[in-house]
């Protein structure tokens, strides 16, 4: 990937076209919203969204057309708080192409509930990592926010890739968190906001105690999935491992938002990947996965063992 070329190479490219990093679909839904509201308004907020993440430049890397990060953004408008100020749920979702394959592999499926914002139609949408708060909190909401959630993804592909790879967007996600707007009903930023929001998601993933979450994802992705055609029984070995430093920093510190936050939307690949491998694996896989994985624990249980 051109994310993992040589010095010189990088230098060769330094004067080109950088090539934006996304490929982003957003889609507003407006149902909840009362029929006398113009709905032009979300159409435009739809395509401002759009274009802020497809066209800004997230990185200093080059990506290549086929490298871009597939992702998708749902925001979901419940009501109108005041005059151009909304409330809504965001549906972040993303995923990593598995190489070799066609298959994709979900880096991302998380629901924000927190989400207050203003948005005034052909506005644009700025963002200045110098200057987050913005002059106005719930203006400059929108675009944190969003932002927040590109260098999580950009975090957690380029972890995926390369040992602790991420690193940068996992620190810049946190900048997002300590600058972020203040105001009444602006929430998912604090600690005291709830136990899955932003600020948690940014301290699991930036706490040095969690470590082992980043040689997972490592471990999952690079050392694991990528190798499946190649050697099968060590890229299932290496997905154990990723499990097995999960369920470390599960059995340390219970009720982590980072550990619900890898198996949201995997429970499938997990199972599908272990279906028909050893019986020791599968009951292995079932009784690591159940643990961490809740919700999805009798579906373990019940197709692995």
């Amino acid at each position: 990937m051109i994310r993992k070329i040589s010095i010189l190479c990088i230098l060769f490219f330094a004067n080109s076209i950088q090539a934006q990093e996304l490929n982003a679909k957003v889609n507003v839904v407006y149902a909840q919203i009362s029929s006398n509201v113009d709905k032009r308004v979300f159409q435009n907020l739809q395509t401002s969204l759009q274009n802020f993440l497809n066209k800004r430049k997230w990185t200093n890397d080059n990506f290549e057309s086929n490298e871009k990060i597939d992702c998708s953004f749902l925001l979901n408008l419940q009501s109108v708080v005041e005059s151009n100020v909304y409330k809504a749920t965001l549906t972040v979702q993303a995923a990593r192409p598995i190489y070799n394959t066609t298959y994709v592999s979900p880096l991302i499926n998380f629901i924000d509930n927190e989400f207050v914002f203003r948005y005034v139609e052909f506005q644009p949408i700025e963002f200045n990592e110098n200057r987050i708060a913005g002059t106005e909190p719930l203006a400059a909401n929108l675009a944190a926010t969003i932002a927040f959630y590109v260098n999580i993804i950009l975090g957690l592909d380029y972890d995926s890739f390369s040992p602790k790879g991420g690193d940068p967007y996992f620190q810049k996600a946190n900048l997002i968190v300590n600058a972020a707007p203040e105001g009444r009903s602006i929430n998912g930023w604090r600690a005291f906001d709830g136990q899955r929001n932003r600020y948690w998601l940014s301290e699991n993933l930036q706490n040095s105690k969690y470590a082992l979450v980043h040689d997972a994802l490592y471990n999952y992705y690079r050392k694991g999935l990528d190798q499946m055609l190649i050697n099968e029984k060590e890229a299932r070995g290496q997905m154990i491992q990723a499990l097995t430093n999960l369920s470390k920093v599960h059995a340390e510190t219970p009720n982590l938002m980072i550990i619900p936050f890898f198996f949201q939307g995997r429970s499938d690949e997990i199972i599908k990947t272990f279906k028909k491998s050893t019986p020791q694996e599968k009951n292995q896989v079932a009784e690591l996965s159940s643990k961490m994985d809740i919700t999805n624990a009798s579906r373990y249980n019940s197709e692995l063992k």
